[in-house]
């Protein structure tokens, strides 16, 4: 009888000793995701603050002190979040065409559409991203061409989540049979090389917005010749 209270008395010790320790991993867990969050959010609200002055500034003309000022922060706070403006206005390019990407995907997922409606879709989606960002956004997109140069890698990754959408595009023509697409990867990267010049932001004030169009159009009509089952 001794032996067995003995035994109780160490089970609730060692019991609560474990209860205790799980209780600070959770409190220690839970705290560490809050201050993650928080963080997360200051980040964002440190990107936005950028984006807004970079649309009405531009990237030369903007100071990380005045972005650390638009979030009520010091400047010297503001390196904890990011190394440089450059660093800034890299995610802020990140941000910009990924919301360009998921523009696109909504566009040619809509219910009901042929293979060849979703690519004509699909680059009308971007001639009318390129002529509204040459006219309502031009400081963003010099950003863009600007932090482009010395980050290739968000290019590449632009045009990785672009082309994965032409691909998808040209597998739902071979389910359909509107296409015949033997090598969907590589098919996707002519494609995407060919809308190259609605692309780039520079060459979008070299035509009138009906020129711009017109182009395009031809541009798909030619790919869809090409695309087509035998």
């Amino acid at each position: 009888m001794f032996t067995f209270t003995i035994s109780i008395i160490c089970y609730q010790i060692l019991n609560s000793e474990y209860y205790l320790e799980y209780s600070l991993r959770l409190c220690y867990k839970t705290n560490m995701n809050i201050q993650t969050s928080e963080s997360e959010d200051l980040r964002q609200q440190i990107l936005d603050a950028a984006e807004n002055r970079f649309r009405v500034y531009g990237y030369g003309k903007t100071t990380m002190a005045e972005i650390a000022g638009d979030v009520s922060m010091s400047a010297a706070n503001l390196y904890r979040y990011f190394k440089n403006k450059q660093d800034i206005a890299a995610e802020c390019a990140c941000q910009c065409m990924s919301q360009r990407v998921d523009k696109l995907r909504e566009i040619i997922r809509v219910p009901g559409l042929t293979a060849v409606e979703k690519l004509h879709a699909f680059v009308q989606g971007v001639v009318e991203h390129a002529l509204e960002g040459s006219e309502k956004q031009p400081k963003i997109n010099e950003m863009i061409d600007d932090i482009a140069r010395d980050h290739a890698q968000i290019v590449h990754r632009d045009t990785d989540a672009q082309c994965a959408l032409i691909a998808e595009i040209l597998a739902f023509g071979n389910q359909t049979g509107e296409f015949e697409v033997d090598d969907l990867i590589g098919t996707s990267k002519t494609v995407f090389t060919t809308l190259t010049l609605f692309e780039v932001p520079s060459f979008v004030p070299m035509y009138t917005p009906e020129q711009f169009v017109s182009m395009a159009k031809g541009v798909v009509d030619l790919l869809i010749k090409g695309l087509a089952k035998r």
